[in-house]
């Protein structure tokens, strides 16, 4: 009922936990643990009725826990938790068409992190499976052309031990031997940086070992508290301060290089720091390369500048939103304009011409999914919702990084 990572493959336990299951047997550090397999959903989902509640995450989710998950699964997922050592672990989304050279979901499944004891894992297995039919995955599935057949999507669920990271962030390995390796990283926890709440430190590694970097302003950080994740302030002194040194942005790189040799093709990882140890948390293919780098942009008095997210240009209504409370005020056509996306926020990337944050960075969740979607985005303009006028008409260019407000 259950598969060890070492030797999950992606026909059996989804993208995100074969990916990693081949890293591992090739001897990369990648944190041990186990897969609730895509059979287990699949035999479940019947008597569950998963597929008449396509679009009800909350119907989903109370179909699931109002039924038992089934004894031998239940048995399985503790003998398994005792053989990692009970541990705080990372139970994490491997749907079936997850982290695919197509298209990433970036986001769009659930994962929950320092979950301590049989009872909590199982209530974030019964999370991760609803979360297959929440309307952000459906949208996202709609959209990049993978819509299946009602039924057909499914979902594994991988089992980790939890790193408790002092800095994590996400690396894009290049396409061929000449290219750049860019790498995006803050302190503590990653959804830090996968999720956008902060501009993260940029890290540029040519091929001939040479590093540049931008450091950004990362305020607040996310740590492990027990068994629950607590966000915090970062001290002022510590905001701007680079958050890894030229070396290991460098060994970052050569296990990048590694882990993109062994899958075959360019790599979007996420990766954690702990006790100076590396650990590659997630590995999947690049399905849309961010903006190249130019030259910085000078702001004028009629133009903001920020970072090159998704390429593209587009003019329209400037709508900021900063919760699901302005989402109705979101029409076909505007420009979201936002503190920064939550992946609850994906439906309206299909209504929306273009997106700008006043933080995250290129290989945040939003800007990966902004450019599957092909509509431009503009990344770490931190007095956008402020600077920019609700109604106002601006236009939007994602490879540049400037948005141009019109009288």
């Amino acid at each position: 009922m259950i598969v060890p990572l070492l030797t999950a493959a992606a026909e059996s336990c989804g993208g995100k936990a074969g990916a990693l299951g081949t890293l591992l047997r090739a001897g990369l550090p990648v944190p041990d643990g186990f897969v609730v397999p895509l059979d287990a959903y699949r035999a479940a989902a019947p008597d569950l009725g998963l597929e008449t509640r396509a679009g009800q995450p909350d119907a989903a989710r109370q179909a699931i826990d109002a039924h038992p998950l089934p004894a031998d699964l239940l048995d399985a997922l503790g003998r398994g938790l005792d053989a990692l050592g009970d541990p705080p672990v990372a139970v994490r989304s491997s749907a079936a068409n997850e982290d695919t050279a197509a298209a990433s979901a970036a986001g769009q499944h659930e994962s929950i992190l320092a979950v301590h004891g049989a009872s909590a894992v199982v209530r974030a297995v019964r999370a991760c499976w609803a979360s297959l039919h929440s309307r952000r995955a459906i949208d996202y599935r709609g959209v990049t052309g993978r819509d299946q057949p009602s039924g057909d999507p499914a979902m594994a669920v991988l089992i980790q031990r939890h790193v408790d990271a002092d800095v994590s962030g996400v690396m894009f390995t290049p396409s061929g031997p000449s290219g750049v390796t860019t790498i995006e990283a803050s302190w503590g926890l990653g959804p830090s940086v996968v999720g956008g709440t902060v501009t993260p430190d940029a890290y540029h590694i040519a091929a001939d070992g040479s590093v540049t970097h931008t450091t950004g302003t990362k305020r607040t950080r996310l740590d492990r508290h027990g068994a629950h994740l607590v966000a915090s302030d970062v001290p002022a002194a510590r905001r701007h301060l680079p958050s890894i040194d030229d070396a290991t942005a460098a060994r970052l790189t050569r296990l990048g290089h590694d882990a993109a040799a062994v899958l075959g093709g360019a790599q979007d990882i996420e990766w954690a720091i702990a006790d100076r140890r590396i650990w590659l948390l997630q590995a999947r293919p690049v399905t849309a390369a961010p903006p190249p780098r130019s030259g910085s942009t000078v702001a004028t008095a009629a133009t903001l500048a920020g970072t090159p997210g998704s390429h593209g240009t587009a003019t329209g209504t400037a709508r900021i939103v900063r919760g699901p409370d302005d989402f109705t005020r979101v029409h076909p056509g505007d420009i979201l304009v936002c503190p920064y996306t939550d992946p609850a926020w994906t439906p309206l990337l299909r209504v929306a011409a273009g997106i700008v944050t006043e933080t995250g960075g290129v290989l945040s969740h939003a800007a990966i999914v902004a450019r599957e979607y092909r509509i431009p985005a503009v990344l770490g303009i931190p007095t956008a919702t402020t600077a920019l006028h609700d109604g106002t008409t601006i236009t939007i260019d994602g490879t540049a990084g400037t948005i141009t407000t019109h009288a």
